[in-house]
């Protein structure tokens, strides 16, 4: 009997259908509040801001500082996300193609990040774009006879799409050697590899901007950032707003906050969040927890002769977080040298999360699509438990595929980041595992929250574009003032690229400049030329 009363409870606390309607209270209710201060709740909040100044905005962080969760830069790979080096973009498809569409997509995405970069950059708000985003190129490297097949499938495929014009291909260990000498040095010189390279691939220190971010906003009249606070509860008031309870960790004191509209930005925090506003279109939703850890050098010789962002193929099961790469990065200014990332597994969905994160998570919404996943994706938990056995030796021999000479003594393990993986119910499969991200939102669009991981913040600004499409501001979002401003912030806004070469040179070559990018110019069509000299 005590066993089937505390399951009850538990039911209670995860689907909140045994709280009452918290009463209406008189406070004078916030525009916005922005849970989490990551990457998405500043691109959101900044958005709305410029698009409506007269918001009043408050931005909750459990920890005391800014993006120290995902957007950290050690705790994510630091990739401008464009499709150029990460395979797994690139399926091949049934009759042995190459399925471009996501590859294609998510460039697109990253064009309009950078335009909003660089709009921010112009008006000043985030400083030297240096501090941020940086040329490092980006290579695909596979060997082996079926590897190198699909990679130069691959290259033939992508050369027929706009954006991806300008990739270099290779299979002479020569020509790789000057693209990435560690890669080469000590290999094998009979060993079958392929290469590709795009030179203007990015860098991007997610932590530096989304502090510049946030020091903006926050700045802003009308927008309090508190630090150290975590939000416990969320409920829909008998008025209709959100009642959102708020403890500060630094006195133990809780307050209630009035919301018209709430984000939940949270990363692996946002499920257990969105469970608790009981709103139907939050349940099915599981999630699976994954972390990370990164082989970091400090030997400067290392670091000095390796320039690139080498992406190869992923292990059988592996989620796409764990793609390896040998990874260039400039974090604060200085540069560095990463290999991973080595796939981890927590009950924790933050790395400053609790291990009780994972269980408190599953209830009677979402247990079977749960089951589901787990019975479904047997390969994925054969590689996590592969990972977390993992030695150092084990991990230096998987960095040696990369880097033939590679010294255990060079290399460090640090952990990185942590991200949950959404569950999502279907009706005919049960649970399904996906590997991308997901906006849920309730029929009103009052409250909003953001899923999964990866391409994740390369892609912040149109993933919040698409926020707003289903939120409660998406009325304002149809006006021609809103309009107006949003193509004054993302230029291409409303149009796509990949398919007209001149205004994809004009967009590339505007936010390249502003962001002091290199830029590389597509082939026009002899019309689209024609027509432009006409006009001139």
């Amino acid at each position: 009997m005590r066993k089937s009363l505390v399951a009850v409870a538990a039911s209670c606390l995860v689907l909140a259908s045994c709280t009452k309607t918290p009463p209406a209270s008189s406070d004078k209710p916030v525009d916005v509040v922005l849970i989490g201060a990551g990457v998405m709740s500043a691109t959101l909040g900044t958005m709305l801001k410029e698009l409506q100044p007269d918001l009043s905005m408050q931005m909750y962080e459990r920890l005391d500082s800014v993006s120290a969760e995902s957007s950290d830069a050690m705790n994510n790979a630091g990739t401008g996300h464009s499709g150029f080096a990460e395979l797994n973009y690139t399926p091949e498809t049934p009759d042995g193609g190459i399925d471009t569409k996501k590859a294609v997509d998510i460039n697109e995405q990253f064009e309009v990040s950078k335009q909003f970069w660089a709009y921010q950059v112009k008006k000043k708000y985030l400083g030297e774009p240096q501090s941020f985003i940086n040329n490092v190129p980006h290579m695909s490297f596979v060997w082996g006879d079926d590897n190198i097949a699909y990679l130069r499938k691959r290259y033939d495929a992508l050369q027929k799409e706009n954006l991806f014009k300008g990739m270099l291909y290779s299979e002479d260990q020569n020509e790789i050697r000057k693209w990435a000498p560690l890669v080469m040095t000590g290999r094998d010189s009979t060993q079958k590899v392929a290469a590709t390279r795009m030179d203007f691939g990015t860098d991007v220190n997610y932590g530096t901007l989304t502090r510049s971010m946030v020091k903006h906003l926050s700045s802003s009249q009308g927008v309090q950032l508190s630090l150290g606070h975590e939000v416990q509860d969320i409920k829909r008031g008998a008025d209709g707003l959100w009642n959102v309870t708020v403890k500060n960790l630094g006195d133990g004191q809780s307050k209630t906050v009035r919301a018209k509209f709430v984000f939940i930005g949270a990363g692996g925090g946002s499920l257990p969040l969105l469970e608790k506003t009981g709103i139907p279109e939050a349940k099915g939703f599981g999630g699976v927890p994954v972390g990370g850890q990164w082989l970091v050098t400090t030997n400067q010789k290392l670091i000095d002769a390796h320039q690139a962002k080498v992406y190869g193929k992923a292990s059988v099961g592996s989620p796409p977080m764990s793609v390896p790469h040998l990874d260039t990065r400039i974090i604060d200014g200085k540069k560095a040298l990463l290999f991973g990332p080595f796939a981890t597994f927590s009950t924790k969905f933050l790395k400053n999360g609790s291990w009780i994160d994972l269980p408190a998570s599953v209830g009677t919404g979402n247990v079977r699509p749960m089951l589901q996943a787990g019975i479904d994706n047997i390969p994925l938990t054969k590689y996590l438990v592969e990972q977390v056995m993992q030695s150092q030796e084990d991990r230096v021999a998987t960095l040696r595929e990369y880097l033939p000479e590679a010294r255990s003594e060079d290399w460090t393990l640090v952990n990185a980041g942590q991200r949950v993986q959404i569950v999502k119910d279907d009706p005919e499969k049960g649970g399904l595992l996906q590997f991308g991200t997901e906006v849920v939102a309730s029929a009103d669009g009052s409250v909003t929250a953001l899923l999964g991981a990866s391409p994740g913040a390369s892609t912040a600004a149109p993933i919040m574009l698409k926020v707003l499409k289903v939120s409660s501001f998406k009325d304002k979002l149809a006006t021609p003032e809103w309009q107006a401003k949003l193509k004054e912030m993302v230029p291409s806004y409303g149009r796509k690229l990949n398919a007209d070469p001149a205004f994809a040179n004009e967009i590339r070559g505007y936010s390249s400049a502003v962001l002091k990018l290199q830029a590389i110019k597509l082939d026009e069509p002899a019309a689209v030329k024609e027509a432009v000299v006409a006009k001139q």
